[in-house]
């Protein structure tokens, strides 16, 4: 089960991730951008830090290419959380409508073009939202979480096999995911 207080302590991350899985321009790795966001008590701080340090080896035009290479034309490697497991069947559809619903109760208008299971629109989704309180929150938010969960481990293993410097902020966002989960605890405990 979620735990909707840790996530919404850690929402700010989320911006983080957004911005860096976005298609990468000139502020994207600008100083500004990991002061702002980033936290040494983050869950994934380690591989925050690794991917951050990792990237300011790289120009921009260099990383633009990576990025293209790696998400634009890897199919295992894709932003959409949904695609390598369902690819273009009925249950991706439903996905892909359950979060459009999703983000439009909670003020999010989507663009007709993009899909709903984008991550870096997932990410800025979970970032933006005002949940607190909301009595559907907790249902929402855990489907979101788990079409999370599922997608970024078959992304993570793509960029693992690619030897892709997104891995380590595909970990951390995992990571992050992972420590907002509330154990249930049993009566025996």
């Amino acid at each position: 089960m979620i735990n909707l207080d840790l996530l919404y302590e850690k929402k700010h991350i989320f911006g983080f991730f957004s911005h860096q899985l976005n298609y990468p321009e000139k502020l994207t790795f600008h100083p500004d951008m990991w002061n702002e966001y980033v936290t040494e008590d983050a869950a994934g701080y380690e591989n925050l830090q690794l991917y951050w340090q990792t990237m300011q080896t790289y120009s921009l035009d260099e990383i633009q290419e990576m990025y293209t290479y790696t998400f634009d034309f890897q199919k295992d490697a894709t932003l959409f959380m949904t695609y390598v497991k369902f690819a273009d069947s009925k249950e991706r559809g439903q996905t892909l409508a359950q979060l459009k619903v999703l983000y439009e109760m909670f003020g999010l208008e989507m663009p007709d073009e993009e899909l709903s299971d984008l991550l870096p629109l997932m990410c800025e989704f979970i970032y933006a939202a005002e949940w607190k309180g909301d009595p559907r929150a907790q249902q929402s938010f855990s489907m979101l979480l788990a079409v999370i969960e599922d997608g970024s481990y078959f992304l993570m293993k793509a960029l693992e096999k690619y030897e892709s410097p997104w891995l380590h902020l595909i970990r951390a966002l995992r990571e992050t995911c992972k420590s907002c989960i509330q154990r249930e605890v049993s009566a025996n405990d």
